[in-house]
């Protein structure tokens, strides 16, 4: 990612986390109107589980100018997804729904320059999410043979 992109997802950021606790509500609700079955994977508190969304991604937006040192704890996350019975195919309708939901938490500030950069950022931590996944079913893979 250039540094444009990753100024432009920083400064849009602070915008989104005043209202992290809404921007999580609209994601979550978001998701289960578009995929219903994926709401038996969220068992606990969803307000919690709105605050672990936004803690990781600020998290993330905060690693953005040094992501290969946070490539350990997005594998991390992503074999724990593996856990909960999370797919490859699952990414793409949760990455959808996150822009969509940047897109309405940040009204006019969100521009084609934005999406952008929010989709390049969304793909890196995916990416990264789903290598630490295969890692985690290889590992497994390997204990049967």
């Amino acid at each position: 990612m250039d540094s444009n992109s990753i100024q432009l997802i920083k400064d849009s950021f602070k915008m989104v986390t005043p209202i992290a606790d809404q921007a999580a509500e609209i994601f979550y609700t978001k998701l289960f109107e578009k995929a219903p079955k994926l709401k038996p994977m969220f068992k606990g508190d969803m307000k919690k589980q709105g605050e672990k969304l936004m803690s990781i991604l600020g998290f993330t937006v905060d690693w953005l100018t040094d992501i290969k040192r946070f490539v350990p704890v997005l594998e991390e996350l992503g074999k724990n997804h593996v856990d909960y019975g999370v797919k490859n195919k699952h990414y793409k309708i949760v990455g959808v729904t996150f822009l969509e939901t940047l897109e309405a938490g940040l009204g006019e500030h969100w521009t084609p320059e934005l999406k952008k950069a929010w989709t390049e950022a969304y793909k890196l931590i995916a990416k990264t999410m789903i290598k630490g996944a295969k890692k985690a079913q290889k590992k497994w893979w390997q204990f049967w043979v």
